[in-house]
């Protein structure tokens, strides 16, 4: 993936144009607490995720380009990153959040959930770094951010949803050394259980305080994507507080 600092010319920004996030996984809810944070610093924001109600609300907000698409597979995530090109803004960094969980134990582990797995949470993580890596060389660097879990270092956990994030926390490793040459810094954040609706509707009150507010999360993206973090790559940050 390393560019060698040989960039295609198409890739190079026109002058004087304005940076934007790209965001993937951007209509749940810590994508639209990440969204909110960058566009109350004034940041624009790329959405990216699937087809939906939850995407458009987001694209009609000022400042927010939604761009539709799967971004388990690599064609379609190349495609959406040519619409990408082709957009107003330029692209700085990447906040990688796109990703599902599925609870099961090792018996419960089949082809489907596994496969669901590793193109929502590594797949995802994977083919848009690879897309952004050779844009953000060709404007002299940037920052990525993917999203593992706590589960992915230690404890127990569901099998086949720890080890895919386990498969990302490596790949932010690999990628921030082979990119470094490029001015290119990438960090993992590790959550726990986050403070969503969708949790609220299992965890008791006990876990639902000690639960991490996703705005909380994604004041930390916010500042490893900025120029504060300039000396901090390939780091696993944890960010579950009690959780």
């Amino acid at each position: 993936m390393n560019t060698g600092g040989r960039q295609p010319a198409e890739l190079a920004e026109p002058a004087g144009r304005v940076n934007a996030v790209i965001v993937t996984g951007a209509a749940g809810a810590l994508g639209h607490a990440v969204v909110a944070e960058f566009r109350a610093a004034g940041r624009p924001v790329v959405a990216l995720d699937r087809p939906g109600e939850r995407l458009d609300s987001l694209g009609a907000q000022e400042g927010v380009y939604a761009v539709p698409v799967d971004l388990g597979g690599r064609a379609a995530v190349q495609a959406a990153f040519a619409e990408v090109d082709a957009l107003p803004v330029g692209v700085d960094a990447l906040v990688a959040l796109a990703g599902g969980f599925v609870p099961g134990s090792l018996a419960d582990v089949d082809e489907e959930q596994l496969d669901g797995l590793w193109r929502s949470n590594f797949g995802s993580a994977l083919w848009t770094a690879q897309a952004v890596a050779p844009r953000l060389a060709a404007r002299g660097g940037g920052a990525i951010v993917t999203v593992g879990a706590r589960t992915a270092v230690s404890g127990a956990a569901p099998v086949a949803h720890a080890t895919s994030k386990a498969a990302v926390v490596r790949l932010t490793g690999l990628l921030a050394e082979e990119l470094r040459a490029d001015r290119i810094r990438v960090n993992a954040v590790l959550p726990s259980t986050i403070d969503t609706p969708a949790n609220r509707t299992w965890m008791t009150p006990q876990e639902a305080e000690r639960a991490v507010a996703p705005e909380a999360i994604a004041k930390i993206i916010a500042f490893l994507c900025g120029p504060d973090a300039a000396p901090i790559s390939g780091a696993a940050i944890p960010v579950y507080g009690d959780a």
